[in-house]
């Protein structure tokens, strides 16, 4: 494997080295991206089973270097959500083994037709789809991505540069090394691969500046991360944004129903952006739903941070507060509203959401067709666990990440979000009149 580490600590590293070094690489994976690009479903499916079966062979190091970082990451005070993103097991590594062959199985998009015509004078015409190019991705404490984008990009005809951020440096290490031999095997370019880690912060500020060699720029991460980013960045970004999720219990929500949505879109697994975070209740169902909800809730261990018309029906809560409201916690915290009716519940969402997924709980046909038309989000659902927002869940295998702007993709983004589209013109001599 040819990556390339620095003599000295990143941040030793003169400024003109890295950004020497980067663009290097970058000129190697655009290099590599033409290879990509015509190579055939079968070339690129036969990479991805080979990464399925490398990413299980590999599994006692990778395991190994992953235990590294999560000691690291405990002794530098990491958040407890961001070490269970950091965490894998063997059946985390199984299952990345599995979402990579999903994405095998998928249609390969590369070449098919959006639409097309015939002018009266016989000229076709066609939109088809084709790579990006190069696809950079930023993103923190997530080995799995490193799995998910690579997979994902070659499925897609595209090559890829890496920042998994330091605190999955030693488990990235590894799972590049595995991707990397995967490509070589089948005859592609390991090139298509890169990262940029080892050059630290400055490597992803250079990788943020890179127009002309990167296409796209995917972050993923915390809400610092991804403003950071779009602020930044020169390269075209396409925003992923933070889960600030909403579950509103209409007034004729099923009591069954609310009270195992709302646990397992918050306790599943708390620290991922298709969590719950704020319940909003209608006040005539307060009384009927609260205590069977947020009893289940609390017996998990979910602080529950209440209004006060909550915290008068439910003992043991503790004081919303404004920022609550605005809160991605990626935790077992939760907040609680009272609202006066439907429309309460829209203003408040309107006013606090990110725009990533928001569900209603109701059994009126109304209720939910309104809450499915009125809320701009990327994902809005009826009587479902936000927790289904995701690209496997979708059917994607995997994803890039869930897009929460709206050009180009929005929601869970799987290979058609990597495509670009061109249009092919075939004639037979005719010049326009």
């Amino acid at each position: 494997m040819s990556i390339a580490t620095p003599t000295a600590p990143p941040s030793s590293v003169p400024s003109d080295t890295v950004a020497e070094g980067v663009r290097d690489r970058l000129m190697r994976a655009r290099e590599a991206s033409r290879a990509l690009a015509t190579a055939t479903g079968e070339t690129k499916n036969r990479a991805l089973e080979a990464l399925a079966v490398g990413v299980v062979d590999a599994t006692t190091r990778v395991l190994a270097a992953n235990t590294v970082d999560l000691e690291n990451g405990a002794g530098a005070g990491l958040a407890s959500g961001l070490l269970d993103r950091l965490r894998l097991d063997e059946a985390r590594v199984t299952a990345l083994a599995a979402a990579v062959r999903e994405i095998a199985a998928l249609t390969d998009p590369i070449g098919q037709t959006v639409r097309g015509s015939r002018l009266p004078n016989g000229v076709k015409i066609d939109q088809v789809r084709v790579p990006f190019g190069v696809v950079g991705a930023i993103y923190e404490a997530r080995p799995n991505v490193t799995i998910d984008i690579a997979a994902l990009a070659l499925k897609s005809g595209n090559a890829v540069v890496l920042r998994g951020g330091t605190a999955a440096e030693n488990t990235n290490r590894e799972l590049i090394s595995v991707i990397r031999d995967a490509l070589d095997s089948v005859g592609l370019p390991s090139d298509a691969v890169q990262t940029v880690d080892d050059f630290g912060r400055d490597g992803a500020t250079q990788l943020m500046q890179a127009r002309g060699l990167v296409d796209v720029l995917v972050p993923r991460g915390s809400a610092s991360l991804i403003q950071a980013v779009v602020t930044e960045s020169r390269v075209p970004v396409i925003e992923t944004g933070a889960g600030v999720v909403h579950i509103y219990l209409d007034e004729t929500a099923r009591l069954d129903w609310a009270t195992e949505i709302v646990h397992n879109a918050k306790v599943q697994r708390p620290s991922v952006c298709n969590a719950v975070e704020t319940v909003l209740v209608h006040r005539a169902a307060a009384e009927r739903l609260l205590p069977s909800v947020l009893g289940r809730l609390t017996a998990s261990g979910v602080t529950i941070h209440a209004d006060e018309n909550v915290a008068r029906l439910v003992p043991g809560t503790v004081p919303a507060t404004d920022d609550d409201w605005a809160t991605e916690h990626m935790s077992l915290d939760i907040s609680v509203r009272i609202v006066d009716d439907l429309d309460a519940a829209l203003d408040h969402i309107r006013r606090y959401s990110t725009g990533h997924t928001e569900s209603i709980l109701t059994d009126d046909v109304v209720s939910a067709e309104r809450f499915l038309a009125e809320v701009d989000s990327a994902v809005v659902m009826v009587n479902a666990s936000t927790r289904f927002t995701d690209g496997g869940e979708f059917g994607f295998g995997a994803e890039v990440g869930i897009s929460t702007q709206k050009l180009h993709a929005r929601g869970p983004m799987g290979v058609s979000e990597l495509t670009s589209t061109k249009w092919t013109v075939r004639g037979t001599g005719q010049v326009r009149a």
